[in-house]
């Protein structure tokens, strides 16, 4: 479809007419030859003589050239446009970020798989982070990892198949033995500083209590909520354990409870593959769609023209066009 970018310079069309119309003339000096009859040549023509001036006129070949220029320049200024098709995107508008617990306690073989075979807690973890990454289509996803400390181990990403490549390499302790859950939640708030998405999420999943954050897990959920973002928690083993692997379900719930989030407790992998259904269902995607029309510019079609107009009115009155020859009688 055509369109025009500045149609209001269309009112300088009739330019040309009111300068012909309001200013005078152009007047310019030529070599003439005396004449004691130029008072009766004067009469003849009609014309009133001014001392000294001789007004020139142009033929109607070159107005033409004129006329036609200045209506190509008008063209190439009011910017002529081809409006493509509109083209939509879908743009992400939630962010989800996954902290997962690798610490010693993750590599108890109490789950089982969906074979009925038994598997790590962070084996069952990964299958379960898999299916649920699988149906996180228009989602900006992370993962931070924790142990001793925090790690980013996939920044914000829509590529989810490289989301849940990375999440396969995950090993137990190799971001320490113990349990840092405070950071970690205090490192997602960190990289949420930079989204601009609406919707912001993180689902905290771990097997022990936190025994190794400089922030306390509450502390740093009050700072999450500060910043909008909502964290649900997950715990996973058995509450009934003593020692460092005990789960502290009592901070994980104030954590759920301070942001808004919820908090759930998977004591075998069919739970914890219930709990992400429940929390793909509570945290719907969001997607913004973005819908803009390509233009490409046609400003060039008139200027080109104006150039081969222009060079064409210059160049036809020089050239000399044979005549034909006329038959002389014998």
């Amino acid at each position: 479809m055509l369109s025009i970018a500045y149609p209001w310079l269309g009112l300088l069309l009739p330019l040309p007419l009111l300068v012909w119309w309001l200013a005078p003339a152009r007047a310019e000096r030529r070599a003439g030859v005396r004449v004691p009859f130029f008072a009766r040549l004067a009469s003849l023509t009609g014309q009133q003589p001014r001392a000294g001036v001789v007004v020139g006129r142009r033929g109607a070949g070159r107005t033409a050239v004129l006329v036609l220029a200045w209506l190509l320049a008008v063209a190439a200024l009011v910017r002529p446009q081809w409006v493509e098709p509109p083209v939509h995107h879908d743009k992400p508008a939630r962010d989800l970020l996954l902290l997962v617990d690798l610490s010693g306690s993750m590599d108890t073989e109490d789950f089982t798989d969906v074979a009925g075979k038994k598997v790590t807690r962070l084996a069952a973890v990964k299958q379960v982070l898999d299916d649920f990454l699988s149906r996180r289509k228009g989602d900006r996803v992370g993962v931070v990892v924790f142990g001793n400390a925090a790690f980013t181990l996939v920044p914000f990403t829509t590529d989810l198949d490289l989301t849940r490549k990375l999440l396969q390499e995950m090993q137990v302790g190799m971001a320490g033995p113990r349990t840092a859950l405070g950071d970690a939640i205090g490192l997602g708030v960190t990289l949420f500083a930079h989204s601009a998405a609406p919707a912001r999420t993180m689902i905290a999943l771990t097997d022990g209590n936190d025994t190794g954050s400089q922030v306390p897990p509450a502390e740093a959920a009050g700072v999450a909520h500060d910043q909008r973002i909502t964290v649900h928690t997950v715990a996973v083993g058995d509450p009934a354990a003593a020692g460092e692997d005990k789960l502290d379900e009592a901070a994980l719930k104030d954590v759920a409870r301070i942001t808004g989030g919820g908090f759930y407790r998977a004591l075998d992998r069919e739970q914890l593959a219930d709990i992400y259904r429940r929390l793909d269902a509570v945290e719907g995607h969001k997607v913004d769609t973005v819908s803009f029309q390509p233009r490409r510019e046609l400003y060039w079609l008139p200027l080109l023209a104006l150039a081969v107009v222009t060079m064409l009115g210059q160049a036809l009155p020089l050239i000399r066009w044979p005549r034909a020859a006329r038959k002389v009688p014998a």
